[in-house]
């Protein structure tokens, strides 16, 4: 979550913001709230549910659909339902600024950011929208073309590619066969915490289907572990490490941890999906992504120790 977030006072005067304003308080609502969304970033191009939406605004479902139908029709921002992904066109120039020198170091962050983001319709337009103001190189996104890999994966690929030949190349060689040295070149250290990461989130996806999901509990099963749902699950590390060096006295995150969380989130009506639940949010349910916030652990963390203290 970021810690703050700009809010340009010309939206009010500006042509975009007085006409979503004529459209209702719903899309001026949405407007604001998406350059402030705790899942925002400062590109503007970020996961961004619905639920999630209807939920922090206090608009509900219904409301937030049609604030952000205001909010696409006037051309603020673009929303894909498939991926739940939102591009607010204009909030990177907002947030971070226009005609960067190719010098900045914030270009370099605004790239990296880019290439980490999860597959979506948006990344092309984004690219030609701020290719020249940010200095930008590695374009994703495409028209019927394969999808370029970020940097980060394209290093990997070379890098294992690399191993795969060393390894061949030691299998062939006599000389190297007679060193007797079968020790396995380094693995790449940003390969072994990715799949360490993805084993936090397996770990994380079973407790939360044995815990909460239907048909012993109340919410919807975690089926499919994509990339916003393990990022989320990174996102959360540095809480959850913390909790798990003070309960079990080891920085090591192991299912073990998962387990009691989501038992204390079972424990608890709001977070079990037991509710109630009162209007506008009543058709609304915690889910796997909202259980991860790192407000939500620590607030469900203070509970159970304060219950245990007492």
């Amino acid at each position: 979550m970021r810690d703050y977030a700009k809010l340009v006072p010309t939206f009010w005067t500006g042509d975009t913001g007085k006409a979503i304003r004529k459209r209702g308080p719903e899309g001026v609502v949405v407007a604001l709230y998406l350059m402030s969304s705790p899942t925002s970033n400062m590109l503007g191009l970020y996961y961004q549910p619905v639920l999630y939406m209807a939920h922090e605004t206090g608009l509900g479902i219904q409301g937030a659909s049609e604030g952000l139908r205001y909010c696409i029709e006037e051309g603020f921002c673009l929303y894909d339902e498939a991926t739940e992904f939102v591009w607010v066109k204009e909030m990177a120039s907002f947030q971070i600024g226009k005609g960067l020198k190719a010098n900045d170091n914030r270009c370099l962050g605004i790239q990296r950011d880019y290439n980490s983001l999860p597959d979506n319709p948006f990344l092309g337009m984004f690219f030609e929208r701020y290719q020249a103001d940010f200095n930008m190189r590695n374009r994703r996104g495409n028209e019927g073309a394969s999808q370029p890999l970020s940097s980060q994966e394209q290093e990997q690929e070379q890098e294992q590619e690399q191993e795969k030949e060393s390894s061949l190349r030691s299998e062939s060689s006599p000389q190297l066969a007679l060193t007797g040295d079968t020790t396995p070149p380094p693995a790449d250290p940003r390969v072994k915490r990715q799949e360490r990461i993805r084993q936090i989130a397996v770990d994380a996806q079973a407790a939360f289907n044995a815990k909460l999901a239907k048909p012993n509990g109340e919410l919807a099963r975690c089926t499919v572990l994509n990339k916003p749902r393990v990022k989320a699950v990174e996102k959360a590390l540095p809480t959850v490490v913390q909790l798990c060096e003070q309960l079990f006295g080891d920085k090591r995150v192991t299912p073990q941890f998962w387990d009691l969380y989501f038992e204390t989130a079972a424990d608890d009506d709001f977070s079990s999906g037991r509710g109630p639940y009162h209007a506008p949010h009543e058709n609304w349910r915690p889910d796997f992504l909202y259980l991860l916030r790192e407000e939500v652990i620590a607030k469900l963390a203070d509970k159970a120790l304060s219950e245990v203290a007492s």
